[in-house]
């Protein structure tokens, strides 16, 4: 945001609305460029789509969140997830622990990106190669439900779509298509029970 000359105030209005990285970036070039709303609405959704998806493991606990249930899918990120995924506590515990790990996440995301913002200037150094980061991630979260269900076939059926996604739309297209296929495929296979 510095180096596109927005102010450190900018950084605290779209870390509140709008919490994922990969999409903080894009929407500072979006802005840079004049993009229209509808454009940038656009591109936040196809960008952020899993997420959305993510939120859908979680709903019941969600919906038995009353007021926080908008909340808690607005802050469904890649890592609250892998850390909800490991809870296991009691229900109602849970729920609470999960709200505070999504109130807590975003607090810090806002204190990193105005400080990020501020610092912009004086700290000067490149982050190449840190984008190993979110493949480790999902490399976690894969081998973490692996170890968890007994069951591997919702695991299978999610590599497998996502590898059959890639192949046929690319690097740079597969996301939505796995996610969609995997998941009409796991909501087929609860219908058939």
């Amino acid at each position: 945001m510095e180096e596109a000359g927005f102010a450190w105030y900018y950084s605290v209005l779209v870390s509140l609305v709008v919490y994922t990285g990969a999409f903080q970036f894009v929407l500072i070039s979006l802005l840079g460029s004049g993009a229209t709303l509808v454009s940038i609405v656009a591109t936040a959704l196809m960008m952020n789509s899993r997420q959305s998806f993510y939120s859908l493991a979680f709903i019941k606990d969600f919906m038995q969140m009353g007021k926080k249930k908008l909340y808690m899918i607005h802050t469904m990120t890649d890592e609250t997830y892998a850390v909800n995924c490991s809870l296991d506590l009691p229900e109602k515990e849970k729920r609470d622990v999960m709200f505070w790990i999504a109130l807590f996440s975003q607090c810090y995301w806002i204190i990193g990106a105005v400080t990020g913002n501020l610092l912009g200037e004086i700290i000067p150094f490149k982050l190449e190669g840190i984008d190993f980061c979110m493949t480790a991630l999902f490399v976690i979260i894969l081998l973490d439900q692996w170890e968890k269900n007994k069951n591997q076939r919702s695991v299978l059926i999610g590599l497998s779509a996502g590898v059959v996604s890639f192949l046929i739309f690319g690097e740079n297209n597969f996301m939505l298509p796995a996610l969609l296929a995997a998941s009409g495929i796991l909501l087929m296979r609860k219908e058939e029970r």
